[in-house]
């Protein structure tokens, strides 16, 4: 078994390092810094399996709650695109993709094995949004909801990290403990203990799966 496990900060970092058979690697935050490591790392020694791992929000009508815990059926980088007046058209409907000659949008496909996962952890399972600025409103959490139907949680570097796995050909997957509800920030309630020990639960269950 050999996982990359890619977390933004050392305090997430903290809560995975012993975990056997996996490297993590801290990247900065936001998807280009995740994107470098994680293909910096993959460049360095190879890997069965890149994790996104870390805190995340929930989505109103996720059903997540603070110490839930979110793993994902595909990775959207939410922000990517164009605004037409109130219209936000996402990179298939402009044409355009991330990878030269080949079409690729905004959402990457994860893991075969992800809904395993997502069971053995007791895990919510839907899409993950990747976004480069938090989203800090009840309006703003209701359109994104609303335009990425199922979406369960919001963090900042997952579609950077599928990104360069993708690239490497290696599969990815992002797992996210609950900290907070996505909408006006209130950095008072985020609950931070309970969301990484969920996110330590989320890892654990990915590498399980992988040794099995």
């Amino acid at each position: 078994m050999n996982a990359l496990i890619v977390v933004a900060t050392l305090p997430e970092a903290e809560r995975l390092q012993d975990l056997p058979g996996a490297r993590v690697v801290v990247s900065g935050v936001g998807p280009v810094a995740a994107a470098l490591a994680t293909a910096q790392a993959l460049a360095q020694a190879p890997a069965e399996l890149v994790i996104s791992a870390g805190i995340g929000g929930a989505y109103p009508g996720s059903g997540l709650a603070p110490g839930d815990l979110a793993v994902s059926s595909v990775i959207v980088q939410a922000d990517l695109g164009a605004w037409d007046g109130p219209a936000f058209l996402p990179l298939d409907t402009l044409g355009l993709s991330v990878r030269p000659g080949v079409q690729q949008g905004t959402q990457f496909a994860v893991w075969a094995r992800a809904a395993q996962v997502a069971q053995a952890a007791g895990a919510r399972f839907g899409p993950a949004l990747t976004l480069c600025s938090v989203t800090g409103s009840a309006q703003g959490a209701q359109a994104l909801a609303a335009r990425f139907p199922g979406a369960l949680c919001e963090g900042m570097e997952g579609a950077g990290v599928a990104h360069a796995a993708l690239l490497a050909g290696v599969p990815a997957l992002e797992v996210r403990g609950i900290s907070n509800p996505v909408g006006p920030r209130d950095r008072a309630a985020w609950q931070l203990g309970p969301a990484l020990a969920a996110t330590r639960r989320g890892t654990q269950a990915a590498l399980a799966v992988l040794a099995g």
